[in-house]
């Protein structure tokens, strides 16, 4: 196991930062001035990381045994199970502020408590560096929401990732969606859905979430905001359509495992499609470093001002961080 990173990149504790955001969490450093660190770079913020309790590797088997999801993804002994400390150690090294840590859509309830908890007490001792989603199945019905109630009450300020194919349900169902909409509605959390491309490579944990079924989808809950994960299956491309485009205004889509789904450009094409400020830059680390993905936003051709949207200031106004 990696040995925990105690400072970030300017050789300041990453457990420092008092600000408080209306969450009545910390803020994460880099919404401070960033005079603070003695640069004016613009923050970085990772929408789309998975981090794991350090005891998961070593019940790699159980887990996979228990659980449908974590068996789609993590089967083959090559898939990487990251801790915290293995993130703020790769943060510091590519000089990332801050990530947003989101489960891996659990079917089995009791790893979804156990990771969840892990998560909020890491949350807890980040000071705002680390954000944390819950892991939820709207399928467990009213054990759904309870532990989104009892996530939130520790400090996750979001929802997901939703992996409908390996959790056993169907994004289009609106009854088992509404009780999680209306109460991520009332808490004001944040929904991140996988998605998947109707065409292509297939690749574990695909599944079938493509562009038509995430769109019935965020028909159904216009007011919601809903992060559509992985490029959300190319639905970007189908905003050229204008009622897919007005459908579109509480949409976000992150860039997890880009490298692996398409080229570069998709930057610069995507921005064309649905504005810079409806992209959120994410990892889906440990699969993707974050020196990668980041050296492609900043070579495709975007406006400094597109970047620094794309890289952390649209996530930051979409959770609410600073203000």
């Amino acid at each position: 196991m990696a040995s925990p990173a105690t400072t970030d990149s300017q050789g300041l504790p990453w457990t420092h930062m008092p600000a408080v955001t209306k969450y009545g969490k910390p803020t994460p450093p880099c919404l401070v001035e960033r005079s603070t660190f003695g640069t004016l770079d613009p923050m970085i913020i990772d929408s789309h990381v998975h981090v794991f309790p350090p005891g998961f590797r070593d019940r790699r088997k159980e887990l996979i045994r228990r659980d449908a999801t974590f068996r789609e993804l993590y089967s083959n002994s090559k898939a990487v199970l990251a801790t915290v400390e293995d993130l703020m150690e790769a943060m510091d090294a590519a000089e990332v502020d801050a990530a947003v840590a989101v489960g891996i859509g659990w079917s089995d309830i009791e790893l979804a408590r156990e990771a969840n908890d892990h998560l909020a007490e890491a949350v807890s001792r980040s000071n705002g560096r680390l954000i944390g989603f819950c892991a939820v199945n709207p399928a467990w019905g009213d054990d759904a929401l309870a532990e989104v109630e009892r996530c939130a009450a520790a400090g996750m300020i979001g929802i997901g990732e939703l992996h409908p194919d390996t959790q056993g349900f169907s994004i289009e169902d609106a009854e088992t969606m509404t009780p999680l909409m209306a109460l991520a509605k009332r808490l004001n959390l944040p929904i991140v859905a996988h998605a998947s491309e109707p065409v292509g490579h297939t690749y574990q944990g695909k599944g079938t979430v493509t562009p038509e079924r995430l769109l019935s989808f965020i028909e159904a809950f216009p007011d919601q905001p809903i992060i559509a994960a992985h490029w959300g299956g190319g639905l970007p491309f189908y905003a050229l359509m204008p009622e897919v485009n007005a459908a579109l205004a509480n949409t976000y889509f992150d860039t997890a495992a880009s490298p692996f789904l398409y080229d570069a450009n998709v930057f610069l094409t995507a921005t064309g499609l649905v504005g810079a400020d409806k992209i959120l830059f994410g990892t889906d680390y440990p699969l993707i470093k974050h020196p990668r993905l980041l050296e492609q936003v900043r070579q495709c051709g975007l406006s400094l001002e597109d970047q620094a949207r794309i890289t952390g200031g649209n996530i930051a106004r979409l959770l609410g961080l600073g203000s």
